[in-house]
């Protein structure tokens, strides 16, 4: 056995380094398809045959995005796609959107209380972060009431030390809130790290604006639109946006190889903070994720690259071995068929025209 390895230990490599490999193309694909908040454009796509890019603003820490300017730019994308031949006043499912503003409050019920982060959301926010509830529903942009409130299986057990608490009321720095449901949070490893412990509720953006009118405006915008030809979306986006030292992150492409190979290229740049830009938690997770996928990629390349350019030299050579036996065996073969066929083939036609003469 031991002899038979080391007469070809060549091929077995290959096949070692080949397997290792397709476990590294397993693990790329996982991670590139690990957070449902980058896969907004394939859940709205549906089984559909309209492509779709989902797009993400993030703006700096000194800007916000007002209601009117959300309002304004969302009539210059349907303009956009207006001018791409879509019928904006029939068709249906062209554009959609969130956003999204974040801060810090004070929960409480009776004599239990806690420190929270916050979202705001608004727009329909959990089309693009189906958030896995434990009870109770999703805020809607139709509730008759903007009361409601999502909380986080730990602000929940913090609160009442229950998970079915729909209906329950609780305040946020003072203001009478109603529990609308409770949810967990993402359990993957990218996920946990950017939340790092914090208990997280989530709120109708009106409401908010209402308890802190000092901060007023969305800190991240995102939105789902159709794309007849690729980056027919960013190229729109980023035209018309109206912050433009927002970073814009294109979520429907950022784990292509392509991308992927740029951020292997520029990684030590990446890590450099250059802009006041604070990201969420799902897009810090989506960044990691981002980091690891390329690593992955980079195996990938590694551990394939010897056992495609061996099965290269294999074929390769194998090709010249049967052009030289083609040449020096069956060409030469062919040729003498070929003349023994003529020469007897002229020589029934020469018996057909002189019959008798032998």
């Amino acid at each position: 056995m031991m002899r038979t390895l080391r007469r070809h230990w060549l091929p077995a490599l290959a096949v070692l380094l080949a397997l290792c490999a397709g476990f590294c193309v397993w693990r790329l694909w996982a991670v590139s398809n690990l957070l449902t908040s980058q896969q907004a454009a394939q859940r709205w796509k549906g089984s559909g045959e309209r492509d779709y890019a989902q797009l993400s603003f993030f703006l700096p820490g000194d800007r916000k995005l007002s209601r009117d300017e959300i309002y304004a730019f969302y009539g210059e994308m349907q303009k956009k796609l207006k001018a791409a031949s879509y019928d904006i006043e029939k068709e249906t499912g062209l554009y959609n959107d969130a956003w999204c503003a974040i801060g810090n409050g004070k929960v409480s019920a009776g004599r239990q209380s806690g420190e929270v982060q916050i979202f705001a959301v608004g727009g329909r926010f959990f089309d693009f972060h189906p958030l896995r509830l434990l009870s109770g529903n999703y805020l809607s942009p139709n509730d008759v009431m903007d009361d409601r409130v999502l909380l986080d299986r730990e602000t929940a057990w913090l609160l009442f030390g229950a998970t079915e608490l729909s209906g329950m009321s609780f305040s946020i720095n003072g203001a009478n809130f109603v529990v609308a449901g409770v949810y967990e949070h993402e359990r993957d490893a990218f996920s946990k790290a950017a939340r790092g412990g914090k208990m997280c509720i989530y709120m109708d953006y009106d409401s908010y604006v209402r308890l802190f009118p000092e901060k007023a405006g969305a800190d991240c915008y995102e939105l789902v639109m159709a794309e007849p030809v690729k980056g027919f979306a960013h190229s729109s986006a980023e035209e018309k946006f109206p912050v433009k030292k927002a970073a814009l992150v294109d979520n429907s492409r950022r784990f292509e190889p392509e991308r992927l190979l740029k951020l292997l290229r520029t990684r030590s740049v990446r890590s450099m903070q250059k802009d006041s830009v604070v990201y969420p938690d799902w897009e810090n997770a989506a960044r990691a994720a981002e980091d690891r996928a390329a690593l992955w990629l980079l195996a990938v390349l590694v551990t394939g690259a010897f056992p495609a350019a061996l099965t290269l030299y294999a074929l390769i050579r194998s090709l010249a071995r049967g052009r030289k036996k083609l040449e020096t065996e069956l060409l030469p073969k062919a040729r003498q068929g070929s003349r023994e066929f003529l020469r007897e083939r002229s020589r029934r036609r020469w018996e057909r025209r002189h019959p008798g003469e032998f």
